[in-house]
């Protein structure tokens, strides 16, 4: 057989030297999560999950999550919350979240639309549950005229950059299983929280008593994929059929599952997600005595929450793309959120940082 030469008319379309402060989406694909890939390319492997390398990140989720563990690669953090949830729920049953809750205002209505799930959203100060924040919605068992709670579902890291430590996630538990009520942590930051908080996976999800998990990858490095993950299997029904009703089966899931050995099996997740945390509190420390900037959010995680000028911010923003958070301020000002992601530098922050101050100058 002759030899073939493999060319491409794919031209690259941007300057890999960019960096952005809009979201850790945006960042590229770790330099060993595309290795792991092109490792578990060539040749043929059994198709939807019943490959080789599905079955080891079974095992590397187990090491991390416990013997209990059942795993459940998706495309993608939606997915992955609204499989999770309506798993936990019957058709008549309820969630209880924050009203900040990415479930409720950043996914399009996912929840309610494909997964016909009523969503009864707390008002918390950040973004936080408590057990008496969790009773304002929790009520009304056996009312035939109320849809009934069923799961709680928290974030950690939240939307708004906190983070919950493990004994407020056990309270947490603790009170939804005293009700008879499940709990469901959208973890599309969670290697970012266990890093902030020094903590083993395990400690937020497992050992807190979380009863399904949606552990995210995309923000943290890989190319795709997020993971359900049951930890209470009582807690769960029907997930391997939700997931192909929801077009969420992937036919080669090998490419997706060796993504998160490669994430998980060594120190990859701690190092991507050290450094993204790092280099957020150094841009906190270097902006927040800037005239005219307040970084009024206390930075957990990965996330800078900012207080501006809205001329200013919309200067800086052809500079380097970001988002608005909160428009209402008024005073002219607006409160804007800074992401920094694995592959964000200190000369990335720095350079951000003195461009914020010369169009405060300006």
């Amino acid at each position: 057989m002759g030899r073939h030469l493999v060319t491409t008319d794919a031209v690259r379309r941007h300057d890999p030297a960019s960096r952005t402060f809009a979201s850790d989406n945006y960042a590229g694909v770790h330099p060993e999560v595309l290795e792991a890939i092109a490792l578990a390319n060539g040749g043929h492997q059994i198709s939807y999950g019943d490959d080789v390398y599905t079955e080891a990140v079974r095992g590397v989720f187990r090491r991390h999550f416990g013997e209990q563990a059942e795993v459940f690669p998706v495309f993608n953090g939606t997915a992955a919350n609204v499989v999770s949830l309506r798993s936990m729920c019957a058709h008549w049953e309820a969630v209880v979240c924050p009203e900040t809750a990415h479930i409720n205002t950043d996914e399009g209505g996912a929840p309610e639309v494909t997964g016909g799930l009523k969503l009864l959203t707390v008002p918390t100060p950040d973004g936080k549950l408590t057990p008496g924040l969790i009773d304002r919605q929790a009520w009304g068992f056996g009312d035939v005229h109320r849809a009934q709670p069923r799961v709680v579902s928290i974030s950690n890291a939240t939307e708004l950059g906190t983070l919950y430590t493990p004994a407020e996630i056990k309270a947490i538990c603790d009170h939804a299983h005293e009700l008879g009520m499940f709990v469901h942590l959208d973890g599309s930051r969670i290697t970012n929280a266990a890093a902030a908080l020094d903590v083993p996976l395990r400690a937020l999800t497992t050992d807190a008593g979380v009863d399904v998990l949606s552990f995210g990858g995309t923000k943290i490095g890989l190319l795709l994929g997020e993971t359900v993950v049951v930890l209470n299997p009582e807690a769960s029904r029907g997930l391997p059929y939700l997931r192909k009703t929801s077009m969420q089966l992937a036919s080669k899931m090998r490419f997706v599952s060796v993504q998160f050995e490669a994430l998980l099996g060594g120190d990859l997740w701690l190092r991507n997600a050290r450094q993204a945390n790092a280099m957020a509190r150094r841009l906190a420390d270097a902006v927040r005595d800037l005239p005219g900037v307040s970084v009024p959010r206390p930075v957990e995680a990965n996330a800078v929450f900012a207080i501006l000028p809205a001329d200013v911010a919309d200067r800086l923003r052809k500079r380097f793309r970001f988002y608005n958070w909160n428009e209402q301020i008024g005073g002219g000002m607006v409160e804007v959120r800074w992401m920094c992601a694995f592959d964000t530098t200190e000369a990335d922050v720095d350079a951000f940082a003195a461009a914020l101050a010369e169009e405060l100058r300006a």
